[in-house]
């Protein structure tokens, strides 16, 4: 097999295994970016998530977030309306302020998945959040100046995505006061 050349392993309903050489990797069968939100109160609180995921059979801090695309009908969705939509799905909240922060691979080791974070400010709750019926997110409102000893204490696995999302809204904020 020419080291360039895709091979299809398996495929599933949600992803494929590929090779390409002898690298194997999976592909999101949407072939759509995730999207990741650092949603932040009027209080100056980020709105982080914990959520069972399978993989690693454990509960994970997170920040909100959620695939693109991926529903029947919408396979065309803008990213800020996916960014919307899992938003108030998992937390409750609507955002008055969107802000995208940018965006790369997930875990370019092992999958092609990007993912595109947003700022979300000027948070309004809607409902209780919690995810969809096939969810179970617990809700955390952390003071963003303790986040990182938040997270010591918690002691919950976190997803590593969420301390780049953090430190990519930092930026975004320092940069924008810079400008004023």
């Amino acid at each position: 097999m020419d080291n360039n050349e895709l091979k299809t392993l398996h495929q599933g309903n949600h992803l494929t295994m590929v090779a390409r050489g002898n690298w194997e990797y999976v592909q999101r069968n949407t072939n759509k970016p995730a999207v990741g939100i650092v949603a932040i109160t009027d209080e100056n609180k980020v709105v982080l998530v914990e959520q069972f995921r399978p993989p690693v059979n454990s509960r994970v801090i997170e920040i909100p977030a959620g695939l693109s695309g991926d529903i029947p009908g919408a396979e065309d969705e803008a990213l800020i309306e996916a960014a919307k939509r899992e938003l108030i799905e998992e937390t409750g909240y609507t955002a008055k302020h969107w802000q995208n922060l940018g965006g790369g691979f997930s875990s370019p080791g092992m999958t092609d998945e990007t993912i595109e974070l947003f700022l979300a400010e000027g948070l309004e709750k809607q409902h209780a959040g919690g995810g969809d019926a096939s969810e179970d997110i617990t809700i955390h409102e952390v003071p963003i100046k303790s986040v990182f000893q938040w997270l010591q204490k918690h002691k919950t696995p976190l997803d590593i995505k969420l301390l780049a999302a953090l430190f990519a809204a930092e930026q975004y904020k320092t940069n924008l006061k810079g400008e004023k």
